[in-house]
């Protein structure tokens, strides 16, 4: 009994050889995320940038040479700047061609970048425009066009009603009919008296006018009557 029980158990758990794999080598590293094209042209715009800084550097140094030329004889000294300069613009010439290069590559990705967008812009309009369909079907079919028909025709009714009613609470109370043609034999009565006193009054006025200067005239003639009076009496 002491024997087997220090001997070992043959039902110990075994080990999946990719786990023993894992444990010898390790886990194997997630792969990295493929780069968009947006990271490409990041990059490559990054890289153009680079390169017009060392075109920049080539100018500065060859302007330098240059104007060294200008001040030198002709002789070995002068050859030999001549050929560093020609040297200096080999390679402005040859990073300027790559500059243009990686601007045109840059280019290219930034138009495939906006086609995807614009293709997934599209995409995605559709599917609110399927979606939007579909909800005004569904809404669609809970209206019936008959009992909206029925309803505008209770509408009219109850409005016609209404207008009736409103009609029958304007009516006056007790009122007799007053004929047209008794109204205007009133106005010109009533226009003839006005004309008639406004000759009266006019007639009125003439004649208070006319016996006033009678009176004015007669108190003149009894003044001079008088002053005969007296003349006769101081005769």
């Amino acid at each position: 009994s002491a024997l087997s029980a220090a001997a070992p158990s043959s039902h110990s758990p075994r080990i999946a050889p990719h786990a023993m794999a894992s444990r010898l080598f390790g886990k194997a590293t997630p792969k990295a995320p493929a780069p968009t094209t947006a990271d490409i042209s990041q990059k490559l715009g990054a890289s153009a940038d680079g390169i017009d800084g060392k075109i920049q550097k080539l100018e500065t140094e060859l302007a330098r040479y240059t104007s060294q030329m200008k001040n030198m004889k002709d002789g070995p000294a002068k050859k030999q700047v001549q050929k560093r300069a020609m040297q200096i613009l080999k390679q402005k010439k040859m990073y300027e061609a790559q500059r243009d290069r990686t601007q045109q590559q840059q280019f290219n990705m930034d138009q495939i970048g906006f086609t995807k967008d614009t293709l997934v812009d599209t995409k995605d309009t559709v599917n609110a425009m399927k979606a939007g369909l579909k909800d005004m079907k569904k809404e669609f079919k809970k209206m019936d066009l008959g009992k909206i028909e029925d309803l505008q025709d209770d509408m009219a009714d109850m409005m016609e009603q209404a207008e009736e009613i409103q009609s029958t609470l304007g009516r006056s109370y007790a009122q007799d009919d007053v004929d047209d043609a008794d109204l205007e034999a009133e106005l010109a009565a009533a226009l003839g008296l006005s004309h008639r006193r406004s000759a009266g009054e006019a007639a009125a006025g003439s004649s208070g006018r006319a016996s006033g200067g009678t009176l004015r005239r007669g108190g003149s003639g009894g003044g001079g009557g008088d002053g005969g009076g007296v003349g006769g009496g101081g005769g």
